[in-house]
């Protein structure tokens, strides 16, 4: 249980009378039926963003203000049973640690000194039941049940499963390839036929008598995979765009620089080659149509690296669409068809270690002889850290969840970055937000240099506007952050642990 001062409660009271229910928040009083409605809004927040559930507290359609305040007290065994269920009704369970409990007093509606309890967990990396209630998600202002074909989805994009175990109805020796001799003789594979040796080491399976390779397999050593697997619905290639200025022209003319270019092949080479392909570009430099000057890409080469080495580990094979790059004026985007796995949120890729959606594919591509930088789950850590150290924006990351296809997009700015910068990022970090006051004090400005430096922020990406402010009220946050839980925490950190 966390114990907060007065003046965190007095800001806690304030956010609990002005937030509504959303998908990262929710209040019930502590009723008789409260048990089972809160561990479905629990089990809901786990499996979708996370989220807090405010006990003691009721529906701001049924009552306003202080009126709303019930408190614990109006059922503390309620309160007691929850707290036991939570180690006892989830399957697989939720690790205890990944709950919060914040002990807030306030004055009830009839004026006695009671507390509210908010109960705050993470989005967890796997997909949890509640025994003999079902599975749940959460909606804007609710919970909903869900049918199994979405908990298998679920279980894809979590990385509790993934397609790259498939057994696929493909030949054998279309593996036989110049890939599979090089893995072979830096992996020490030396006896029993290759149907025996992909068999030993999880990248086959036997069904109805027939050695079958795992989709992993076909990935890792045919020739032309995305080939082999069109006919699957599955895609495996590389698109690499080269684009004239700092956007996507549309129209019948593209401002595509050149034709596009389709990297295929095993994905060891695929890496290989899409790194050799970038550095080229970038080696030959940008020449601006509306100066004549020639600029030159400035990001750290480990970074570049790490981008792309991402992209092909961790993408959603499930999903027909290829990996794309493209290079414009100012930037790189690396595009991976799926959405952040397990836990991984915008706000806190930064820090979080990676979790491979693919393991076998990890596992084997380490084999290989000179294998691609893998860097245990610190690839990401190290990008933020390079770019700062090379005095540029960091990673800005976007999870594209309302198109066809699912993604995530990682772009690299080739912008140095002000020195304000750092001081606006520790303030957003802290703050959650920043407007335009906030601004003139840290960097010494008057209203209207701060606005110009916001709105050159905002069409960068690296700055993006808070929803539903009026103008005068406008308030921004980093790009990295937009999908924090708008919930009663703005970090982990915001209470001292108490017993």
């Amino acid at each position: 249980m966390i114990e907060i001062d007065p003046t965190q409660a007095a800001n806690l009271i304030n956010k609990i009378l002005a937030l509504p229910e959303s998908r990262t928040l929710d209040f019930k009083r502590v009723s008789g039926k409260m048990v089972g409605k809160a561990l479905e809004t629990l089990c809901a927040f786990a499996n979708t963003d996370g989220g807090a559930l405010a006990l003691g507290v009721e529906d701001p359609h049924k009552s306003s203000g202080t009126a709303r305040f019930y408190g614990v007290q109006e059922n503390p065994e309620a309160v007691d049973e929850l707290q036991r269920k939570l180690r006892t009704e989830f399957q697989p369970p939720i690790p205890i640690e990944t709950f919060r409990f914040v002990h807030v007093p306030c004055t009830l509606r009839d004026g006695t000194a009671g507390h509210l309890l908010l109960a705050h967990v993470t989005k967890s990396d796997k997909v949890h039941s509640i025994v003999n209630d079902g599975t749940w998600i959460r909606l804007e202002a609710g919970n909903r049940q869900m049918t199994a074909a979405e908990i298998t989805e679920l279980s894809y994009q979590r990385g509790v499963r993934s397609v790259e175990s498939e057994p696929l109805p493909i030949k054998l020796e279309l593996l036989t390839t110049d890939a599979w001799a090089r893995f072979v003789a830096a992996r020490g594979l030396k006896s029993g036929t290759q149907a025996e040796q992909l068999c030993r080491i999880g990248l086959a399976e036997k069904m109805s008598g027939e050695i079958l390779p795992r989709l992993a397999a076909v990935l890792l050593f045919a020739d032309e995979p995305g080939s082999l697997l069109a006919a699957h619905r599955k895609r495996a290639d590389i698109r690499l765009m080269v684009y004239d200025g700092n956007a996507v022209t549309a129209g019948p003319t593209p401002n595509l620089r050149k034709q596009p270019k389709t990297i295929r092949g095993p994905l060891i080479d695929q890496i290989d080659e899409a790194i050799r392909a970038v550095q080229d570009e970038l080696a030959q430099g940008v020449t601006l149509s509306s100066s004549g000057f020639k600029t030159r890409h400035v990001y750290p080469d480990r970074v570049m690296k790490e981008a792309i080495v991402n992209a092909v580990i961790h993408r959603d094979y499930r999903l027909n669409r290829d990996i794309f790059i493209r290079i414009f004026d100012n930037r790189i985007e690396v595009e991976s068809p799926g959405i952040f796995l397990g836990a991984i949120t915008l706000a806190n890729i930064a820090s979080a270690g990676s979790k491979a959606r693919n393991t076998l594919i990890a596992t084997a591509l380490r084999e290989f002889p000179s294998p691609p930088n893998i860097d245990a789950g610190e690839g990401v850590r190290m990008m933020f850290a390079e770019m700062a150290a090379a005095h540029l924006y960091p990673p800005q990351y976007a999870q594209n969840t309302a198109t066809a296809v699912e993604s995530v997009t990682v772009t690299l700015l080739n912008l140095e970055r002000p020195s304000v910068w750092d001081e606006v990022s520790d303030w957003i970090d802290r703050k959650g937000q920043i407007a335009n006051i906030d601004l003139c004090r840290i960097a010494q400005v008057d209203t209207l240099k701060a606005s110009r430096m916001l709105k050159t922020w905002l069409e960068q990406g690296v700055l993006v506007a808070l929803a539903n402010r009026a103008k005068r009220n406008m308030a921004y946050t980093k790009s990295t952050l937009v999908d924090k839980p708008g919930d009663l925490f703005s970090s982990p950190t915001d209470f001292n642990s108490g017993s």
